[in-house]
């Protein structure tokens, strides 16, 4: 049975789905692994490496596309290269099936297996296939690490002759995976860290992080089944609003991470609120590419308003590719492990398995 990958569009996506490491695990799955040419050559990994292991390098796509069994990729291929697909085939990887739902289901009417893998259950049996945490783990970090390049103070207190600096103050809007680490990596650097969600189970994690957690008064728990935010009522959203509103103006930072999975992101940040806030503070705003969680953020620019700086980007991973695709990468392969009957040498789409069945677009 064959695996493969072909390069996605670099000027959207740098990640890669097969790592050397991983290569060699396929390999000794006993899968037979094919690859576009330079397909890691921005990461620094050369063709060679790959062919020592055993997989094949090709040039051309069509080919690699059409003779594989299983491709594995970061996102959706286009059109051109989705139609080359036939049936009995599947194709794993970030499909976005919300956005692309049209696209999705004329490759399902071919008969193609197509996993999506955003969809997984919250189970432990899947948690070392849980590629949303392990790349918002390192989304929330970088959208940290990219808000101070750009704020002009500096961010620990510092005690000089010449006086005191005092700390620079860090909002987290949604504590999840991205907003835990964000956290973290503020409170490391020496910010004072605050957080808000709407889950209250979060309030004990943004506590052991070093964070304080800020709440409406009467909050209620607006988590689903899954462990994701759901969407609040109007009452919470005009308390949380006018909690909002008073902590802005005193915070130099805010790091936006709110998402409502298959729905666009909420604006929670308003412009009143933006208008309030210190000139030279930033917001860098993780649920751009979902519409924002500010009413000014736009994709791939920074937006500044009465001299705050409003930033998101559409790809933040595209500055960690090579962090990110060792963890994609790894994700990846053990979904495929959980698929694989290496016994019979197929595809096992078992529908009583919660992982498979959760995955699988139908």
């Amino acid at each position: 049975m064959k695996i493969a990958s072909i390069l996605e569009n670099q000027k959207i996506e740098k990640r890669i789905a097969i790592t050397p490491e991983i290569a060699k695990k396929y390999i000794s799955l006993g899968l037979e692994v094919s690859l576009s040419e330079n397909y890691g050559s921005h990461l620094g990994i050369n063709d060679e490496e790959y062919k020592k292991l055993g997989a094949s390098i090709l040039k051309d796509e069509k080919q690699i596309i059409t003779n594989t069994d299983i491709l594995v990729q970061l996102t959706l291929l286009d059109e051109d290269k989705s139609s080359l697909l036939k049936e009995n085939q599947t194709l794993i990887g970030v499909l976005n099936p919300y956005s692309n739902k049209d696209k999705i289901n004329n490759l399902v009417k071919k008969n193609i297996n197509i996993f999506s893998l955003e969809l997984l259950p919250r189970i432990t049996r899947a948690q070392s296939m849980d590629i949303l945490s392990s790349q918002a783990n390192l989304a929330g970090y970088k959208a940290v690490v990219e808000s101070f390049a750009n704020f002009e103070k500096a961010i620990p207190m510092m005690m000089t002759a010449a006086g005191t600096i005092p700390a620079a103050k860090v909002l987290v809007v949604g504590a999840g995976v991205a907003g835990l680490q964000a956290i973290a990596t503020a409170k490391r650097m020496g910010a004072i860290v605050f957080a808000t969600d709407v889950r209250m189970a979060s309030k004990e994690q943004v506590e052991s992080l070093g964070g304080k957690f800020l709440t409406v008064e009467g909050a209620e728990n607006l988590e689903t089944e899954g462990g994701y935010a759901k969407e609040a009522s109007d009452d919470f959203k005009k308390k949380q609003e006018e909690l909002l509103s008073e902590t802005l103006k005193k915070i130099d930072i805010v790091i936006c991470t709110a998402l409502i999975p298959g729905k666009k992101a909420p604006v929670i940040i308003k412009d009143t609120m933006i208008q309030n806030m210190q000139p030279g503070s930033i917001i860098y705003d993780l649920a751009a590419i979902q519409g924002g969680n500010t009413a000014y953020t736009e994709v791939d620019k920074i937006i500044d308003k009465n001299g705050v700086k409003i930033m998101g980007e559409s790809n933040i991973l595209n500055k960690l590719p090579t962090s990110a695709s060792n963890l994609y990468a790894k994700n990846i392969f053990n979904f495929v492990s959980n698929l694989y009957d290496k016994k019979n040498n197929k595809i096992d789409i078992n529908l009583e398995d919660e992982i498979i069945n959760k995955t699988l677009i139908k």
